[in-house]
């Protein structure tokens, strides 16, 4: 009895929800990488659940300030997280002492989109090619400057594995979130970045910046002239950055169910395609459990990766 009166109340809950806006928190400041794929989200699910979704920004340390916020909000339904490779699978390797466990405090609600890392030079940096970049690298080092979106990104990651796979002496230098780095990229304060490829593609078009390489498997539609890592010289490198929507854990699995549906509902969407694919960002969708295994298979990924640069942050 006690079981069918339980089951009743959740689907109830369910129907009813929900009845107030719902809080998507971006971990990163406005107008990054994360932005791009968080907003058209946050518009179209406003429009399918008829209540307002807003885009909450609150970053710093990777994404750690913003993915705590959330573990430590109620799950109701109303404070979701749109996490990154590095919040949820990344971090846990990379940090001694990380205030989340990306597992155990969250629960993933769907997979949304990938893209690969970009390679990116203000154009005074006088190298057109990653050969270029590696010798002027070791002819000079220390001499050139990357910036990231922030320790445990995947833009620090990826620039950690190329430091450790190629030997370029290359300073890093951590932003709080992409914004600010392109910003000081464009301006010559640094002269390389590693950062998802939507991010930085239309500053490249603009002709402010130079596309060196991709990190992903293949070229990217959007760039397809292009070279991959793995094409420039770095053996079989592939590092892909990907978003999804988690809630805190012990949320409600109708709840669950019914953010799953109505965000798979907008992302296998012609018009959400149409403003992510031209940017270099593949869409994905698909069921919560099939996002569960993916962060497993991702936590075991990047934990060697981690281990293999010797990346780490206090």
């Amino acid at each position: 009895m006690l079981v069918f009166v339980s089951a009743m109340c959740t689907m109830a809950v369910a129907q009813n929800y929900p009845t107030k806006p719902i809080r998507l928190v971006v971990p990163f400041p406005a107008g990054g990488s994360t932005d791009i794929v968080a907003r058209p989200l946050a518009q179209s699910l406003s429009e399918a659940l008829k209540q307002q979704v807003i885009v909450d920004n609150r970053g710093g340390a990777g994404g750690s300030i913003g993915a705590e916020n959330v573990a430590k909000s109620p799950a109701d339904g109303y404070t979701l997280i749109m996490a990154t490779v590095g919040t949820h699978a990344i971090n846990a390797s990379l940090y001694k002492n990380l205030a989340y466990d990306p597992v155990k405090d969250f629960m993933p609600i769907a997979l949304v989109a990938a893209a690969p890392v970009a390679l990116v030079a203000h154009p005074s940096l006088l190298v057109n090619s990653v050969a270029d970049l590696i010798a002027r690298a070791k002819a000079q080092p220390g001499s050139i400057s990357f910036g990231t979106a922030g320790n445990g990104t995947p833009g620090h990651l990826t620039g950690e594995m190329f430091r450790a796979i190629t030997g370029a002496d290359l300073k890093h230098v951590p932003y709080k979130g992409s914004a600010p780095a392109i910003t000081d990229l464009i301006g010559g304060q640094i002269q390389l970045m590693f950062d998802p490829l939507q991010s930085v593609l239309p500053h490249v078009q603009a002709g402010k910046l130079k596309l060196l390489a991709v990190s992903s498997a293949t070229r990217s539609a959007a760039a397809p002239d292009v070279p991959t890592l793995s094409e420039a010289g770095l053996k079989d490198f592939e590092a892909t950055a990907w978003w999804g929507v988690f809630a805190p854990a012990n949320l409600s699995s109708a709840i669950a169910a019914q953010l799953n549906a109505e965000i798979d509902r907008v992302v296998r969407s012609e018009p959400f395609r149409e403003r992510l694919v031209p940017r270099g960002v593949q869409v994905i969708g698909g069921s919560r459990e099939d996002f569960a295994q993916f962060q497993q298979r991702e936590l075991v990924k990047w934990g060697k990766a981690v281990r293999d640069s010797g990346a780490a942050v206090d």
